[in-house]
């Protein structure tokens, strides 16, 4: 029995044997038609600056030698080769970001500093047709600006291409239908000359247009009252903030879900504030937040089953955006992200951007319901290394008060 278990044990080895140099001679002949690449890990600039250790030991501070800049800034340049190569200008081989036939409408696209601005040009870098939909009082302004080149420096793609959209629609997702338009906003002289901008009414106008689209983003938000205290927001504020920073999402989904076609990809963005407390970050917006991600579950599994498309959310970390200059407090969240994230980094539009991409790619096909962060690691910290309260707790163990066991 054991000479005849050897005996199998060598047959499978030589089968395996000649297996392998079969497998490497078909490689070796097709060499020129498959290319792999391995991709390397991501780098970055980056100090290591607190270690967590027993009580009984002091918590010391290590440094990691910086990167340099360059070295730094590489993996994201690397990032716009991906997209460059899908439109037949760039030469870096790999796993490609491919939409090309697919569109996309975004609503929410007022200038070119904000996430929504970097998600129309990542999408449209890997080959969709853009559509845009923007705030009625703001057309005008985006789309004088659009014609006057005001934007063509922003409008560069990776592969030295421009950002081309298809289409400006005028849009007030806080009203679905025209039924729902009061008098005061159907006479504002800032809505004067616009017609057909109620949720319901764009999707209608996109459909006559093109028939159908694959790509739904949702870069909308705002809350009136954003400056004050919770305690201290009204209820017509708090219900404002919900109505344009959440219930537009549910809105859009339900009215433009009937010509996205089966496969297709929606996705909002939303922010740390859902579930941490940040506090000047007020209005009811936090709240708006936190509801935004729960429907992101709900209607990734109803949206799911009755259309066929997914629907993500992406937690972007603080970008200095027009939008969120308002708040009042922005640079001081970019410095405390930069000193406490894992990644020292000051984010870009661009990492969001690219992550949409990403999501509203087949490559992303069997993702849906979730929230993505990206923030340079920010949500998965539980201690703020900065803080003085760090700082004394590095001292050596003879300057700390005694702490009861």
């Amino acid at each position: 029995m054991a000479a005849s278990l050897l005996s199998m044990q060598a047959a499978v080895t030589r089968t395996a044997v000649s297996a392998t140099q079969t497998a490497a001679g078909a490689t070796s002949s097709s060499a020129s038609k498959v290319r792999l690449t391995a991709f390397s890990p991501v780098t970055s600039n980056f100090h290591l600056r607190t270690s967590m250790l027993p009580d009984t030991l002091p918590l010391r501070t290590t440094n990691v030698r910086p990167l340099s800049k360059k070295a730094a800034e590489e993996p994201r340049r690397n990032a716009g080769k991906v997209f460059a190569s899908v439109n037949g200008t760039g030469s870096s081989p790999g796993l490609p970001i491919d939409l090309r036939g697919k569109r996309a409408f975004i609503a929410g696209v007022a200038d070119d500093q904000g996430f929504g601005w970097a998600i129309a040009k990542a999408l449209s870098a890997a080959g969709a047709e853009i559509l845009l939909g923007t705030w009625v009082p703001a057309l005008n302004i985006f789309e004088t600006s659009l014609r006057r080149g005001k934007f063509d420096e922003s409008r560069v793609l990776p592969n030295g291409g421009m950002l081309e959209i298809a289409k400006v629609y005028a849009l007030d997702a806080v009203f679905d239908t025209p039924e729902d338009v009061p008098e005061d906003i159907k006479n504002n002289k800032r809505y004067a000359g616009a017609s057909n901008w109620t949720v319901q009414e764009v999707a209608e106008a996109v459909k006559a247009d093109y028939g159908s689209i694959d790509i739904l983003v949702h870069s909308l938000a705002n809350g009136p009252e954003v400056t004050k205290p919770l305690l201290e927001t009204s209820r017509k504020g708090y219900l404002a903030a919900i109505s344009a920073s959440t219930y537009s999402y549910v809105s859009l989904l339900k009215y433009f879900a009937p010509i996205l076609n089966h496969g297709g990809a929606s996705l909002s963005l939303t922010y740390l504030a859902s579930e941490r407390i940040i506090p000047g970050y007020g209005g009811g917006m936090s709240s708006a937040k936190a509801a935004l991600e729960s429907d992101t579950r709900v209607l990734a599994f109803e949206a799911g089953r009755k259309h066929g498309i997914r629907v993500n959310t992406i937690s972007a970390g603080p970008l200095r955006s027009r939008a969120a200059k308002a708040i009042g407090f922005i640079d001081d969240m970019i410095n405390y992200s930069t000193a406490n994230a894992p990644l020292q980094q000051e984010l870009k539009a661009d990492d969001v951007g690219n992550t949409a991409a990403f999501l509203c790619s087949p490559l992303a096909s069997a993702i849906t319901g979730t929230v993505i962060y990206v923030d340079n690691g920010l949500h998965a910290m539980g201690l703020a290394v900065d803080s003085p309260c760090v700082a004394k707790a590095t001292s050596a163990p003879s300057e700390k008060s005694s702490i009861p066991a």
